[in-house]
């Protein structure tokens, strides 16, 4: 006698785990998130902006700032959900801790850490990465290092285990974006944000929109590079 449907044990709940500064949240994100939610069938993928980053010099653009860009940039991308928590945590944001409290309020689910090639080439310096792979499985987009056309690093060349995800490397980076940004502000210099097409293309419209009206990355105003 088979057991019925509703006998069976639920397949556990698949999470990814997206975080990064998002300052600002650009078109090179969405794809990732994209990606990461189609190949590894994830039932939702948090996003994650971080609050006191370890590994900056730089100062971040406001906390709140950055979470009203995420929810802009993938507000209607289905399964994903923009979580605040890293912003309003005291002290560095470490993903291990992050992965800790999500294990506890998920229990039995399948964890996913998804990053870009910087930060994996990087990973054995981040606090606990064994306990990171411990609890989740680790999907890397690979992107160059530098502008476009540079090689694409090794990502084997980490020695662990990751899943890298297939989507086109593209060399588009938050850094390019706030510095044309303020590279139009010192063009324009006009009491209205710049909105020109090199500028805005680089970022969904409603995320350009955002930094326009708040004047984020202006000369004058925002963190430095």
């Amino acid at each position: 006698m088979t057991r019925a449907a509703s006998d069976r044990p639920l397949a556990p709940r698949r999470i990814g785990v997206f975080g990064g500064a998002f300052d600002p949240p650009h078109w090179a994100h969405r794809a990732v998130a994209e990606v990461a939610l189609r190949q590894l069938t994830l039932d939702e993928l948090l996003i994650l902006p971080t609050g006191q980053a370890w590994h900056k010099a730089r100062p971040l653009t406001d906390a709140q700032h950055r979470l009203a860009m995420c929810r802009l940039a993938f507000a209607d991308l289905p399964g994903a959900v923009v979580d605040g928590r890293e912003t309003v945590r005291d002290g560095p944001t470490y993903t291990v801790d992050t992965l800790a409290e999500l294990r506890a309020e998920h229990p039995g689910a399948a964890l996913f850490v998804i990053m870009g090639a910087d930060q994996w080439l990087a990973f054995r310096t981040w606090r606990r990465w064994q306990d990171i792979l411990r609890w989740a499985t680790v999907a890397v987009a690979n992107r160059p290092r530098a502008e476009d056309g540079a090689p694409l690093p090794d990502l084997a060349q980490v020695g662990l285990p990751f899943v890298a995800l297939d989507l086109p490397p593209t060399g588009l980076s938050a850094t390019a974006a706030r510095d044309l940004w303020r590279q139009a502000y010192r063009t324009i210099r006009s009491s209205d944000a710049p909105l020109a097409p090199d500028v805005a293309a680089l970022v969904p419209p409603a995320v350009a929109r955002y930094i326009s009206d708040h004047r984020l990355y202006a000369a004058a105003h925002g963190p430095a590079a």
